[in-house]
């Protein structure tokens, strides 16, 4: 399971919040909220966030096995 915790806790210690997300930088709620939720985000928003944030992708996620992942 990709698990985004990574990137609340950077984003918390950058400049940026949630505000500035969705208003300076045009990221729609619903994105942040499929973060908040660990759900599948696109590449392109994985990508805009590491210019945000100037972090790199393991600033923003994480491979966390789980027994519900699609089988192989």
């Amino acid at each position: 399971m990709i698990d985004y915790s990574p990137f609340w806790e950077t984003l918390q210690n950058s400049k940026e919040n949630w505000y500035t997300l969705t208003n300076k930088h045009n990221m729609s709620h619903s994105t942040l909220h499929r973060l908040k939720h660990n759900k599948d985000v696109s590449t392109k928003t994985l990508n805009d966030l590491c210019r945000i944030l100037h972090c790199q992708i393991s600033d923003l996620v994480q491979y966390i096995p789980n027994e519900n992942d699609q089988k192989l």
